[in-house]
Formats: structure tokens, sequence, C-alpha cells
């Protein structure tokens, strides 16, 4: 039945505003005769996402946010505090404008008589289908409090460890622009003096330095052609990312580059031992628990190949034979998953495992980092080292000749 928004008033003339489910407008009128009010104006309620774009945000809650709202839901539950005051509480809390009109919403939709999974699932954008199903979970096994203070520690997690990847790329990141902006310089305003210099000397460049000259004339004369199509490249390759077939494209890539390919699969890991093990722990059955943990693994070629595993899981194939069989995770993680399904502890296995991934992740970041810098460094002093060359080569040839 639809639910519905309505105005009402009262026989001392006070107005109430609300939602009501019922099977037409005759019929809200009649449910809400029954409490002695009488209906004003109402309307279908569909109970969408509200717009970023009026609410200031930007589309997106962040993971603090959700990792905040899943803490303080699961020590009001365990208070004692029933679900709707849960939420009246926490949509008048500090967070962004955006998630507190979600939360309004949600809000007034479990007021009207929804389950607070289904009143999730509405804002698919901001609640996955992960957290939907583990919230589910919750509700049918009555282990609410538990779902959610799962749900905090797995955000949290997940985000310290994303914290981690950006740090250990921010580096040679940053030494990768430097080396980008030094060679542009030298070439718009080093090199152009110095070939102004050699023409009153009247000395012709040759060879690399020549090459050298020409790049920069053609950088100095059709810089703002460069720009634009420099702008139209990063513009288009952004865009393509954005598609599915360049989010694959891309996520292929992770996976096959060898630089990054074992960092992503740790990562990866990671994140599937610890939503494997909160599902499982939780009540979730393992087909229903591998249907939801292939949703938030980051990686739609991983994906692909994990729902792949699952249904040979679904026909009796066991995990270590399914996972070993699509090469998905680590040796570590086949071998653990081995044990642990000969012991029938699954859950309690995983959920020991995830500081050790954890930590792997990180020694594997920290490894990538201490190879990348120095590659990156020595690309720098090459760049950097080859223009100076070519600036002062013709220099020293001529304090040569006057000596």
């Amino acid at each position: 039945m639809p639910t519905y928004k309505y105005v009402a008033v009262n026989l001392q003339k006070q107005k109430f505003k609300g939602k009501f489910i019922a099977e037409d407008e005759k019929d809200l009128a009649v449910q809400l005769a029954r409490q002695n009010l009488y209906l004003v104006s109402s309307s279908e309620y569909k109970g969408g996402t509200p717009s970023a774009f009026f609410t200031l945000g930007t589309g997106k809650v962040s993971l603090t946010e959700l990792t905040t709202f899943c803490r303080q839901f699961a020590i009001m539950i365990t208070s004692g505090i029933q679900v709707m005051d849960c939420l009246e509480v926490l949509k008048m809390q500090s967070f962004s404008s955006y998630f507190k009109a979600i939360l309004y919403v949600i809000a007034e939709d479990v007021k009207g008589g929804d389950m607070l999974s289904t009143a999730l699932d509405k804002h698919k954008k901001v609640f996955p289908d992960f957290f939907v199903s583990m919230v589910h979970v919750g509700e049918a096994s009555g282990r609410l409090e538990s779902v959610f203070l799962s749900l905090a520690n797995y955000y949290e997690s997940d985000a310290a460890i994303r914290r981690k990847a950006r740090g250990a790329l921010a580096y040679p990141l940053m030494l990768a622009g430097m080396t980008v902006a030094i060679t542009i310089l030298m070439l718009a305003f080093v090199v152009p003096t110095f070939k102004d210099v050699l023409a009153d000397l009247e000395v012709k460049p040759e060879g690399y330095t020549a090459v050298i000259y020409g790049i920069s004339d053609f950088l100095v004369a059709y810089w703002q052609w460069i720009l634009v199509g420099v702008i139209l490249l990063v513009g288009s390759v952004f865009l393509f990312l954005q598609t599915k077939t360049g989010k694959r494209a891309f996520d292929v890539f992770k996976i096959k580059c060898p630089m990054i390919k074992k960092v992503t699969v740790e990562l990866i890991t990671a994140r599937f031992a610890r939503a494997f093990s909160i599902l499982l722990s939780s009540g979730m059955d393992l087909v229903s628990a591998l249907d939801s943990t292939a949703l938030i693994l980051g990686n739609s070629y991983m994906e692909a190949r994990f729902k792949d595993a699952s249904e040979e899981v679904r026909h009796g194939i066991t995990l270590t034979n399914a996972f070993t069989k699509y090469g998905l995770f680590p040796d570590m993680m086949t071998q653990m998953l081995s044990v642990a399904e000969k012991t029938n502890s699954l859950d309690d296995v995983l959920g020991r495992s995830c500081r050790f991934f954890d930590e792997q992740v990180e020694a594997t970041l920290n490894s990538l980092t201490s190879k990348i810098q120095p590659i990156m460094l020595v690309i720098m002093g090459l760049v950097i080292g080859s223009l100076f060359l070519a600036v002062y080569a013709p220099m020293l040839s001529i304090m040569n000749q006057l000596a």
C-alpha cells in the first residue's frame, strides 16, 4: 500500500502533519477520522533521497559520518533506546546538512511503519547493499546493536587503510609533480634566456641542445593550445573512468600491473576478511554472506570473479577450492579458509585474521613506497640534469675555446 503525507486538523482546529499507510486517499481520511482528525490535504509520499544541491552537499556521505552514525546508534540501542528515538536524536547531531536531510527522511519512513533496513534501502547512494543487508540481519536476529558496532569498526578500519594508502603514495606523487613543474619552468623561462645569450654571441646550438631549444620554442609559442590539449586529455580520461567500461579497465589495470598488483589484492583481501566475518557472525548464511561481500570488494574485475566463485560454492564446492580455482586471494588466505572450513569456525578465524591482513597491507605499502621513492628521485635527477646539461654545454664550450 502507498504511503501518504497528510495535513489534518482536530475539533480544536489544531493542525497536524505526518505520514500514513493507506489504500487510497479515501481510506486515509477514514483512518484519520478514527483518531478524531479530519483530512485537509494529502499527497503520495515517495521517500526518495534528498537532492544534494538543495542541502549544499556533495551527494556523498563520508566514511567518518557513517562510522559515527553506526557507533552512536549502537550505543543508544545497547542503552535500551528504541530505533525511532535513536533516529530522532541522530538527525539532530552535527552531521552534514545532506546527511541530516537523509536521516530526517529515514526517520519519517520508520515512523510511517517501515523497517529500518527498508528505509535505508531507499538511499542506495548513501547506504550500500552491504550496509542494508547487515541491518536486515540485525533486525531479524535481534542483534541490531552488535551489527551497528561491527559496521562502525568495519568502516573505521577501512578508512584507516585508505588513509595509509593515500599517505604512502603522497610523497612519490609530490616528486612527480615537482619534476613536471621544474621542467616546464626551465623550458619556458630559463632556456629562452640562455638561447638569447647564445644568439648575441652568434653561437649556433647543435645536437641535444638544439632539440631542447626547439622544444622550448614550441612550448612558448603554443602554450595556450598545449594547456587546452592537456585539459581536454585529462577531462577525457576522467570522464572515461566514470563509465562502466572505464572503471572496469582501470580495475583490471590495478590487478594486472606488477607494481601495484600485490597491494591491490591485499587491500581487497583485508576488506573481504573483515566484511565476511561480520556477516557470518551476525547470523547470515554462507551464500547470502558471499553475495553481500561481493558488493564491497571495490574492484569490478575481482567482484566478477568473486561472483563466479560464489556460484560454485552455491553448487556445493568448498570456499577454499572455489577461491583457489579463480585465484582470488593470497595463499595465506586460502590456507586459513581451509583450516576454518575443516573446524567449522569461518567467522572466528576470519575475524582474528583481519589485523594480520591489515598489517600485511601496511607492510606492502611501505615496501612499495621505499621502491618508488628512489626511482622517482633518479628520474627527477636525470630530467633536470639533462636540461641543465643542454643549457650549459654551449657555455662550457665557449669558455674552453677562450681558455
